[in-house]
């Protein structure tokens, strides 16, 4: 909602001229009830929906009777007849080719919604109160950037001719809001482009005027996006289209005074508006989470509680769990100290330990290359000590042999 006391009205002819400084309506300081906003908008968007409804004949204009049970075919109803194709054929029921639709639509159906009178004038005073919050009006995607203040009032906009109009509203920053609607002009999705709404536009500004400027009706009707409504006659569908909250308004000087008379203040209600008065928004600060952590509020509540389970307690892993094991074994620390160390010892002596080990190799390679010749030495011998015995055996028997 807007917090500003005054508001600048501006000359239509000199945008840079201040005419007058008017009071900020009370309906600007309305709740935004985007709830209630979608709700009407919902429901009142249906009230222009026009009755449609198939030929209550369509699909049973044919001969059929069904042939019934006993001929190994289904009893739906059959034209009847012979020597043509049709002949035979289903006919009536929703499954067949030709045949009526199902449950078909019928014009007595509940087209239009009713909203209670209340209910439509909140969502008129909130979609009000949105048009003078700049973040819902860029957030809705009209281009504001260069508009000096919103809510927009200007002194008067009674022009006769639409190109005057539009230099009028170009002098207030919205030239690049009208050349939007212009180059986002699309060819409609689905059917409705054969049926003569064939283009779908953006939406523009809309200006709000009242009684003195009845010349704005025919000058504004030709320009693309820009629609056009009466102050006593403010409706959620133009304020909010598609239930959109932040549409972007241009008000005249006497249409943006009226609006205490036509919605009313706080304190008093309305006085076209029989039995009316604004809603009153529910917390004055919005900022729910400042007021529960302000310390007034923290001072007087009580700590927070605190569950203690008595068997929840989690079983960890002493083989993962290094604070368990420090526990089940003391001596841990001083294994995991020492290992530590070891490790750092061994990245900072690397090269000292490798030749170390290179060392000890070629020391165990020299005593096994000697070993190895001690065997090959020692198996010789034995060898031929062994060849040398076989020798002496053969002599003998030869020996032996000759005597007898």
């Amino acid at each position: 909602m807007a917090t500003r006391q005054q508001v600048r009205v501006f000359a239509h002819d000199q945008p840079n001229k201040v005419v007058a400084e008017v009071p900020l309506p009370s309906v600007f300081t309305a709740p935004i009830r985007s709830d209630i906003v979608h709700f009407v908008h919902y429901n009142l968007n249906k009230n222009r929906r026009q009755p449609y409804a198939v030929y209550k004949e369509a699909g049973m204009m044919y001969n059929a009777e069904s042939w019934g049970t006993g001929r190994a075919v289904a009893r739906v109803p059959r034209v009847g007849g012979s020597g043509t194709h049709r002949s035979g054929q289903g006919a009536f029921a929703n499954q067949c080719r030709g045949g009526r639709m199902f449950n078909p639509t019928t014009i007595w159906r509940r087209w239009h919604r009713k909203v209670n009178l209340t209910q439509r004038r909140h969502a008129v005073a909130s979609a009000v109160a949105a048009t003078a919050v700049p973040g819902l009006v860029l957030a809705r995607g009209h281009r504001v950037n260069q508009v000096p203040e919103l809510p927009l009032v200007v002194d008067k906009l009674n022009v006769e001719k639409t190109s005057n109009l539009i230099k009028v509203l170009n002098r207030f920053g919205l030239a690049e809001e009208l050349c939007k609607v212009k180059t986002h002009r699309k060819i409609r999705v689905g059917q409705g482009k054969y049926r003569n709404r064939r283009y779908v536009l953006r939406k523009g500004p809309l200006i709000v005027y009242d009684s003195d400027n009845n010349l704005l009706a025919k000058s504004a009707r030709n320009i693309p996006g820009v629609e056009i409504c009466h102050v006593e006659r403010l409706n959620v569908l133009q304020l909010a289209p598609g239930g959109h909250l932040g549409r972007l308004v241009v008000w005249t000087q006497k249409a943006f005074e009226s609006l205490n008379r036509l919605f009313g203040t706080h304190d008093l209600p309305s006085t076209l508006k029989k039995g009316y008065t604004l809603e009153r928004p529910t917390m004055n600060n919005a900022n729910l989470a400042r007021l529960i952590n302000s310390d007034e509020v923290q001072s007087i509540v009580r700590p927070k509680q605190r569950n203690t389970v008595l068997h929840g307690r989690r079983r960890n892993n002493p083989l993962r769990n290094a604070a368990l094991m420090h526990k089940l074994n003391p001596y841990n620390r001083e294994r995991v100290k020492e290992e530590r160390e070891r490790e750092e010892s061994n990245k900072k002596n690397k090269s000292a330990n490798l030749k170390a080990r290179v060392d000890a190799r070629k020391k165990f390679r020299k005593q096994g290359r000697n070993y190895i010749r001690n065997v090959r030495v020692a198996l010789n011998e034995a060898n031929n000590t062994s060849k040398k015995m076989y020798e002496d055996a053969m002599k003998e028997m030869v020996e032996n042999n000759k005597q007898l």
